[in-house]
């Protein structure tokens, strides 16, 4: 079993610490966020993982290495210029049976395992992990006709969505939509499976998870590490 993890980017949200370090090298506890997700993919049985990079990528190679370290095959797939969540697939090479993908910059204690054994029953050719969120809008909501008469009023509503984890699980048939070497992202990938016909199954978690984006978010991951360290790491 084969995972992709996106390392390439250049974190600029999380600035001004993204500019010494690829942000997933950022610390979580006493190790970088990027060691946690390869401590969990192990444990789900992925034996290889490919990181893609660009932005600060000899500081994870000097890290990471081969991954002996942490137990795992690493090898590297360099980007010359942004391509994108979805366009760096199109560059790596042996991705011939259901393989995973996730961002490098997620904290959470979804089970991996569990997830690829929902995706191979579904049948589906990608899979993406969701998380509903809800999002509360401190202010009244005006409702139109398109124009400018109002037809409702709703005080501070809440408003319930699904949200992409930045963690997928693809059949290497999807490879075929992504144009080698081009900028393309993940929802306009998604898209395109959709248009052509393809399965594509939301797995709903609701467990927990944080994307690590921004720096309030980092401190509250930072935060909240040790009291979830044992389910995350599954640690006794």
């Amino acid at each position: 079993m084969k995972a992709v993890v996106l390392a390439g980017g250049k974190g600029t949200r999380l600035a001004p610490y993204t500019t010494i370090l690829p942000k997933p090298l950022m610390p979580i506890g006493d190790m970088p966020i990027l060691e946690i997700l390869l401590r969990q993919m192990k444990r789900a049985g992925i034996t290889e993982v490919v990181l893609t990079v660009g932005h600060l990528a000899e500081l994870l190679h000097a890290f990471f290495r081969d991954g002996d370290r942490v137990g795992i095959k690493i090898r590297y797939s360099y980007e010359d210029h942004p391509l994108g969540t979805a366009g760096p697939l199109s560059l790596v090479e042996g991705l011939d049976d259901t393989f995973v993908v996730t961002n490098g910059d997620v904290l959470t204690n979804l089970d991996f395992k569990a997830l690829i054994e929902f995706h191979r029953a579904a049948g589906s050719a990608a899979t993406i992990a969701m998380h509903a969120r809800h999002v509360k809008i401190d202010l009244g909501v005006i409702q139109r006709d398109g124009g400018n008469r109002i037809t409702g009023y709703i005080e501070k509503p809440t408003y319930d969505f699904h949200v992409s984890m930045g963690i997928y699980v693809f059949e290497p048939r999807v490879l075929q939509y992504i144009p080698c070497d081009e900028y393309l992202d993940f929802p306009d990938l998604v898209l395109r499976l959709i248009a052509k016909g393809e399965c594509v199954m939301g797995y709903p978690f609701d467990g927990y998870w944080q994307d690590l984006g921004r720096p309030d978010d980092y401190a509250q991951a930072i935060a909240e590490f040790e009291t979830l360290r044992p389910q995350i790491l599954g640690e006794a």
